[in-house]
């Protein structure tokens, strides 16, 4: 769905759920002799506190494709070429200014 405002994050909890992880849990309470419950808390905890962080220390995929943009105008360096960059980061700002 074009629309789907979520669709990346839906696809990536797809991704993530694909695998089983109790059994990592399970071991993991057999070494530690914390519980299971416990330590999915704690993993739960930790991931929602450091989430924050953990995105800004990443750097956007937008940035990324905003520089590849330039890079392609300057590569070809004409004026068309960087006139579509233009339209290209003008659209991708637009939508940051809505996300």
């Amino acid at each position: 769905m074009e629309d789907d405002l979520h669709a990346n994050f839906r696809a990536e909890v797809e991704c993530y759920t694909a695998t089983d992880p109790m059994p990592t849990m399970e071991n993991l309470s057999a070494l530690t002799g914390i519980p299971v419950p416990q330590l999915v808390r704690y993993v739960l905890v930790k991931y929602a506190a450091s989430a924050s962080d953990a995105l800004l220390a990443m750097e956007p995929v937008v940035f990324r494709q905003m520089r590849e943009h330039v890079a392609k105008a300057e590569t070809a360096g004409t004026d068309e070429a960087r006139l579509q960059t233009y339209a290209a980061l003008r659209d991708m700002i637009a939508w940051l200014g809505t996300a």
